[in-house]
């Protein structure tokens, strides 16, 4: 799905008015706190700051992970930038991105398909040259990825950026920019794992779901630490097409609405 985005206005300020108020129960609380977020940015200006993490936890009634996710997200689609020690800021141009995909409904097999298929077109490939171009510093980025979603997972997170992180990094080790680029431009909703999470019914049998896609992960480091490519390319391609698969049986064991 794509959306255009917003264009930008000029307001008194983020967080006074009705956009970031406390939100109810949501299907996904990190996409509504993107969407609310995002059309605040339509009322701002270029460079503009938004409210502190803590004034948006407080806002919105959310955790400090949904609100470090989202503005992630808001990050990787070029909406927001972050200045360390300083916070986010309403991008320069935020007319560069002309769309964004939104996560996969998880009623929705054909758009969970359809980005998979984007994946395995881009990721497949960037992953062989990783293997082969990649140097010291860029296959450390990679293991230090795969060590950050070890971490998320032992916390109980879904990992979802950290596994994005982790196929960034590879990306970005390929050799060629537009890797890196096309994936940062397609943002986090490349993994609709977190769409598909609720059917998931209790926190074991997340972490054994995200432990098994994580097994994965180092088989596709291995190959890129070792400097194989074609091994690289045959674990890359078999993790994502073992991902179709998984969210097939998800989306099955979803309760269809009416």
């Amino acid at each position: 799905m794509t959306r255009h985005p917003r264009n930008v206005a000029p307001s008194s300020g983020a967080g006074n008015g009705p956009l970031l108020q406390p939100i109810g129960a949501a299907r996904n609380l990190t996409d509504e706190v993107v969407e609310r977020i995002a059309l605040e940015i339509g009322r701002l200006e270029p460079g503009a700051r938004l409210p502190t993490e803590r004034e948006l936890m407080n806002a919105f009634g959310v955790s400090r992970t949904v609100i470090r996710e989202a503005v992630s997200a808001l990050k990787s689609e070029g909406l927001v930038v972050t200045r360390q020690g300083s916070g986010a800021f309403v991008a320069a141009d935020t007319s560069r991105v002309p769309f964004r995909i939104d996560s996969a409904d998880p009623s929705s097999i054909e758009d969970i398909f359809n980005l998979m298929e984007l994946r395995l077109a881009i990721e497949v490939e960037s992953s062989a040259l990783a293997a082969r171009r990649a140097s010291s510093r860029q296959i450390g980025m990679v293991e230090r990825a795969l060590a950050r979603i070890d971490r998320a997972i032992e916390h109980g997170d879904s990992a979802v950026n950290e596994d994005f992180a982790f196929h960034l990094a590879i990306a970005d080790a390929a050799g060629n920019a537009q890797f890196a680029r096309l994936l940062e431009f397609l943002g986090r909703h490349v993994i609709p794992r977190q769409s598909i999470r609720l059917t998931l019914t209790t926190p074991e049998e997340q972490r054994r779901y995200l432990m098994r896609i994580q097994s994965e992960h180092r088989r596709i480091a291995g190959a890129i630490r070792t400097r194989n490519p074609a091994g690289a390319r045959r674990v890359m391609r078999a993790h994502l097409s073992n991902s179709l698969v998984r969210y097939r049986k998800l989306i099955e064991r979803t309760p269809q609405r009416d």
